[in-house]
């Protein structure tokens, strides 16, 4: 493999014209479509085998539990061994071919099946949080409310708990908030904690807190200057899609925000791929697509290629479809007329080639066969090629759990972020505040008892004045004749009862944390 690109394939009449994805234009980002078992995964796994030779390091989500393969060498006792060396002959790869495993790193968001990935609730944001939670424009106002509470009185969101807690106190003061920031409904603020329930049942739990992931270690490279392909166990996330897209983007929005400007480097430094693209779509508000729009279009200046993997190209908003200069579209289906438009429209977005049809060859190419497009030479779009793609050095499919686990100790991250710390953060504070406003209150109450007392003690005290002195009274009264003193007593008794507790301020928090 040379050094300034990757070969992806053999194209051309007799599949011998080689299509390269030149690392140059790489971080230009690109797109893989194609229907279900055409393909893509074979093609994703190629491109990161690419680019870990390159020295490239790569992020990629695992939704089928067979890209973990990259992580072992393939074996001619592999069924297609045969298959696999005839392709690679046919396409004049023959004599480049070889098995090989890759530097892998496997994370999971739950921890089981590769390092923990977390983030903060401050680092997530509320623009992507709402979106997890599926959140009203009524309701992300008030979460931005509380973020900005936080953010003014130095209350650290780390976890859930933090912003739950938040919630709970910005409800008991809404009153004075919504005179600075506007209305703040409980029936909102309930809103979001049910979603956050939710989001708690689903396993979000596990993405918030601490340590959280350092960006660094997406970027690692082994000895032999192999760029480390980062794994995401996503099998079990894929069952909250939600989740599953707005951890991606929220990665992807990071690297965007830290990563230092590079300008156009002769190879990126990190390739992102996101597969299954359109769960990142469906339902956005406009907002979050022009977000992503812009992310796209920034974070090649900081090394940043992002590939979006996906059935059909129409799952991509066209304003982001257009900055995907790479392209490898598989079979696509078309079975109904919205399928043909599909397909007409995925056609239109190649550069022509005299040769054949490409709306025929989208529909027609086979399992491992894909129309083609690369960035040449000043980033001009290649024609368009039926293309064979070469097979891949990495096992085809998944490895067993003991490998797995072997791979995960080895780690050069082994032990980093495996045990969750929990540091004091908002929850703390306000437990804190808490503890000491129901402290004080009590305090109040006490002080408030004696001067009762002391009150009583005095009007009941009874004295009179005889003569030139002043004596206590030690005639026996009857019952019902009360002296003055006595009258006025219990008159200052009555109205103290009816007063006690009501006119002592208590602490706001005082219930927040009873019982935890």
């Amino acid at each position: 493999m040379s050094e300034d690109h990757i070969f992806v394939g053999g194209g051309g009449p007799e599949y011998k014209v080689p299509q390269n994805l030149l690392l140059k234009y790489a971080n230009r980002h690109g797109l893989i479509a194609g229907a279900t078992g055409t393909g893509k995964t074979v093609t994703l796994q190629i491109l990161a085998e690419g680019f870990s030779n390159a020295g490239v390091p790569v992020f990629l989500a695992d939704v089928k539990s067979d890209l973990a393969g990259l992580a072992k060498a393939g074996s001619p006792d592999f069924k297609l061994h045969d298959a696999f060396m005839s392709r690679a002959e046919k396409i004049g790869f023959a004599d480049r071919y070889r098995y090989e495993s890759f530097p892998v790193t496997f994370w999971d968001l739950f921890g089981e099946k590769g390092h923990p990935v977390r983030t903060t609730v401050a680092e997530m944001g509320p623009l992507l949080l709402a979106r997890m939670l599926e959140l009203t424009e009524a309701q992300e106002g008030v979460l931005n409310i509380a973020f900005r509470i936080a953010d003014e009185q130095g209350l650290p969101l780390l976890d859930l708990k933090d912003l739950q807690a938040l919630l709970v106190w910005l409800g008991e003061n809404a009153d004075a908030v919504q005179l600075r920031y506007g209305n703040v409904s409980p029936s909102s603020i309930g809103a979001i904690q049910r979603r956050l329930l939710v989001l708690e049942n689903q396993g979000g739990t596990n993405l918030f807190g601490e340590p959280a992931l350092a960006l660094s270690d997406l970027m690692l490279k082994d000895g032999q200057g192999r760029g480390r392909i980062n794994i995401l166990a996503a099998d079990r996330l894929m069952a909250s899609p939600r989740l599953y897209a707005t951890s991606l983007l929220w990665l992807l929005s990071e690297l965007f925000e830290e990563l230092p400007e590079v300008g156009d480097p002769e190879k990126p430094k990190l390739v992102f791929f996101f597969d299954e693209a359109h769960l990142l779509f469906d339902g956005a508000q406009k907002v979050l697509v022009d977000k992503v729009e812009q992310v796209a279009r920034l974070i090649r200046s900081k090394g940043v290629g992002v590939y979006f993997v996906t059935q059909n190209p129409d799952d991509i908003p066209e304003d982001i479809l257009g900055q995907l200069g790479n392209r490898v579209q598989h079979a696509l289906r078309a079975f109904t007329a919205r399928d043909r438009r599909a397909l007409a429209m995925a056609a239109e977005t190649y550069r022509d080639n005299p040769r054949f049809s490409i709306e025929d060859a989208i529909r027609e190419v086979g399992v491992g066969e894909a129309v083609t497009s690369f960035l040449e030479k000043k980033g001009i779009p290649g024609m368009a090629e039926r293309t064979l793609i070469r097979p891949p050095s990495s096992q085809l499919g998944p490895i067993t759990d003991e490998e797995r686990r072997a791979v995960i100790a080895a780690s050069p991250i082994a032990g980093k972020y495996e045990e969750k710390l929990d540091r004091n953060s908002a929850f703390e504070m306000l437990k804190k505040r808490a503890e000491e406003a129901a402290k004080a209150a009590e305090e109040a109450e006490r002080r408030e008892a004696e001067e009762e007392d002391l009150a009583l003690r005095e009007f009941r005290t009874g004295r009179r004045y005889s003569g030139s002195r002043v004596g206590r009274s030690t005639s026996r009264k009857r019952k019902g004749d009360k002296s003055w003193g006595e009258a006025i007593g219990d008159m200052v008794l009555k109205e103290l009862k009816g007063t006690t507790g009501r006119r002592i301020v208590r602490g706001l928090f005082g219930t927040l944390f009873k019982g935890r």
